[in-house]
């Protein structure tokens, strides 16, 4: 069983991703073609984190996808290369001076302009097309999650985050902007669609509370 924090991450993910799966405890989401790390990873419940897991059936199940076998935890796992570390938490609303950011949702035949966003605040524009046409997919029918996208005074798209809502509470695992300015209105906006969320973020990038921290890793051991 995993921990409550990765069961937030595959809660959110898992309807996200094209293949999913569970075996002895651990949870792994798959999505070729698509190079978000939460989409693309098999989580592991506390027992086997600390030490070199016997995962020989779902690596293989990666490697088969012709993706990396990238491991999700709530420590370090020994024989694992460190990709990312996250912290996730509770998120409580900033009030802000008027930045000029407005924050709109959008549709989800808008998505090229929301994936285009996303990928180049984190660094990988050549993965926006991919991602847009998987998310497009996926969002239909799914009242789920809302699509918003933040905008600065002269218009120009900054910021962007997939909000999933589920018995009241809300939550934003995926987001990004690329202009600092953009990113205490799009998570206060996130906030007010349900008074509450949780939230990923690298150290440093955003206050939250009741902080728990993630790791992501490439195995490489034997």
């Amino acid at each position: 069983m995993l921990p409550p924090v990765l069961t937030e991450l595959t809660d959110y993910f898992a309807p996200l991703s094209t293949f999913g799966r569970e075996e002895g405890g651990a949870v792994t989401l798959l999505t070729p073609g698509v190079n978000v790390l939460g989409l693309n990873a098999t989580y592991l419940p506390p027992a086997l984190s600390d030490t070199v897991p016997d995962l020989r059936s779902a690596l293989a199940w990666h490697e088969m996808q012709e993706l990396p076998p990238l491991l999700a935890s709530l420590l370090p796992v020994a024989g694992a290369q460190q990709v990312a570390a996250l912290e996730v938490g509770t998120f409580t609303p900033t009030e802000l001076q008027d930045s000029g950011i407005v924050v709109e949702q959008i549709s989800r035949l808008h998505m090229q302009k929301w994936a285009e966003v996303l990928t180049a605040a984190h660094g990988t524009p050549e993965w926006a097309t991919p991602l847009a046409r998987h998310l497009a997919a996926r969002l239909e029918g799914q009242r789920e999650y809302l699509p918003l996208l933040a905008y600065d005074s002269a218009g120009a798209a900054v910021g962007a985050l997939l909000w999933h809502g589920v018995n009241g509470k809300g939550a934003a695992h995926l987001w990004g902007v690329t202009h600092e300015t953009a990113r205490l209105p799009l998570l206060n906006a996130a906030w007010a669609l349900a008074e509450g969320l949780r939230a990923s973020a690298l150290s440093g990038d955003v206050a939250l509370l009741e902080i728990t921290g993630v790791f992501f890793g490439v195995n490489v051991g034997e």
